[in-house]
């Protein structure tokens, strides 16, 4: 009897065991651990700097969710790879999963709050894919500019909050980038909305979704430059995202 048991054990370790191999390894496969766009070859050491970049020796503060914090790129996104490219410094407030949308201490705005950075250069924040995912609320653009009348309950509301925060804390040029297309009906909205934006607080905005285009690339490469349709490998980083937004803050910022 204690034999069979004994075997029984072993059996069902074995099970567990196995399943838990083939979970990790689905997980780091979703992760892209396995994707060629994360290969050696595009490690943050092989990156050179640019020259007389006109970014270097600034600070940059960025805040966001997984795309800024490369969740699908071992923790290196186009942060990283732009500050060794034009050798400025940065603060990276970044977590996965959250909103622009106030609702907790993990959303964007709740966060941009505790940054204890007392001076910067510059702002850039990720225009997040997850409140779009989420399908929560739109609201409007306020006829105000005082922090206390926005909603931050809503989209607009939240972005709003952001961009006057910053802007009175850093006295600092606010920047929003986009993500590129990827299949949802409200993202385009709120790209829309960056623009009505744009038009008030005189925000730069890095639209990747409308100037990156999908199309324009062939499915290998698309599959090495994204893990997945949101987020992508430190390739598509390098190779296609950085030198987008890098022309893109350099325009605003040359006409500021």
């Amino acid at each position: 009897m204690k034999k069979k048991t004994k075997k029984r054990l072993i059996i069902v370790a074995t099970v567990i065991m196995g399943l838990m191999i083939v979970g990790g390894i689905g997980v780091a496969n979703y992760l892209g651990y396995f994707n060629p766009g994360n290969g050696k070859e595009y490690s943050l050491t092989n990156v050179e700097k640019i020259e007389n970049s006109k970014l270097a020796n600034m600070h940059i503060i960025f805040l966001g969710s997984s795309v800024t914090e490369g969740m699908h790129s071992q923790g290196v996104s186009f942060v990283e790879f732009m500050a060794k490219r034009n050798d400025f410094t940065y603060t990276k407030e970044a977590k996965s999963g959250t909103t622009l949308v106030d609702n907790g201490k993990d959303s964007y705005v709740q966060r941009l709050m505790t940054i204890e950075d007392t001076t910067a250069d510059l702002f850039i924040c990720q225009l997040s894919t997850n409140d779009a995912q989420k399908k929560l609320p739109m609201g409007e653009i306020s006829k105000s500019k005082e922090i206390n009348d926005f909603d931050v309950s809503t989209v607009i509301g939240a972005m709003e909050t952001i961009i006057a925060y910053s802007q009175n804390k850093w006295d600092v040029p606010v920047i929003f980038y986009t993500g590129t297309e990827f299949d949802n009906e409200q993202y385009p909205m709120m790209i829309d909305a960056l623009y009505e934006l744009q038009a008030k607080w005189d925000i730069g905005i890095i639209d990747l979704w409308n100037t990156l285009d999908i199309q324009a690339i062939d499915e290998k490469t698309y599959k090495e430059y994204m893990s997945d349709a949101i987020h992508p490998t430190r390739r598509g980083y390098l190779e296609w995202w950085v030198p987008q937004m890098e022309t893109s803050i350099l325009e605003y910022l040359n006409n500021k």
